[in-house]
């Protein structure tokens, strides 16, 4: 829908209906489904609002989570962070203890960019290349690595370090990574519909942000895919290590 900001939204969008499937007496599963396959671009507001239009009190469930909150130390920040970073990463990153003992859900990641992927597009971009993420620095330095440094990092923003209003589809993060790379233009490579809309708030704010849609990331491919071609995404491929011979064969 491109309403949620990132994994948390919908970690705790998930909660919400699950508990309110409990009071309902309703299968849960079947209550967030419901949910999401009606759910619009404005997020978690939507979901708050769906359950209070079935009156369902959540009330108390909101006031418990407290989300989202200005200094990210809510119950649903801290057992997403301790289950997603794992105990070693968690206690580097926010200097406290993880009540879990079991490996980060981070060291699941599959990175798909390599090396020469990277060293292929910096040609093509002139070295222009750079990440606009909803993830935090560490998460991100975490899973690349050393493929990181080949990015130019300073001109990259990662959002979970920035404030709730900046995250995606806000076009302001893109729009200051093209400043900073003092670009006129650019290709956005995503694989959600945040990404998607936040390409084209930037470019119905004057700059030139061609989107390349990604499908074949995550769960549901085709789902994905069927969704970009109705969104009329100009480049759709499957994996963006197809992007080089795309760009390759470009006329212009």
């Amino acid at each position: 829908t491109g309403g949620f900001n990132d994994e948390i939204d919908i970690t705790y969008s998930g909660v919400l209906c699950y508990i309110a499937a409990k009071k309902l007496d309703k299968n849960p599963t079947e209550l967030i489904l419901d949910v999401l396959n009606n759910a619009d671009d404005t997020g978690i507001a939507y979901i708050e609002n769906f359950l209070n239009k079935i009156d369902v009190d959540i009330f108390d469930v909101k006031a418990r989570l407290g989300y989202p909150s200005a200094d990210k130390n809510d119950l649903i920040h801290a057992t997403f962070d301790q289950l997603f970073f794992g105990p070693e990463l968690y206690s580097k990153i926010f200097q406290k203890k993880s009540k879990f003992s079991d490996k980060g859900l981070i060291e699941n990641d599959n990175v798909i960019v390599n090396s020469e992927l990277i060293e292929s597009l910096k040609k093509k971009f002139n070295d222009k290349i750079a990440i606009v993420t909803g993830r935090g620095f560490n998460a991100i330095s975490s899973s690349l690595k050393e493929l990181l440094n080949q990015f130019n990092v300073e001109n990259s923003v990662f959002l979970e370090d920035e404030s709730r209003d900046l995250a995606k589809p806000n076009p302001q993060s893109l729009i200051r990574a093209m400043k900073g790379l003092n670009s006129k233009n650019c290709l956005y490579v995503g694989d959600s519909m945040e990404d998607m809309i936040l390409a084209q708030k930037a470019s119905e704010l004057g700059f030139q942000a061609a989107f390349c849609g990604i499908y074949g990331s995550g769960k549901l491919p085709e789902m994905k895919k069927k969704l970009f071609t109705e969104c009329d995404v100009p480049l759709i491929l499957e994996t963006i290590n197809q992007l080089p011979d795309i760009l390759m064969n470009e006329k212009s």
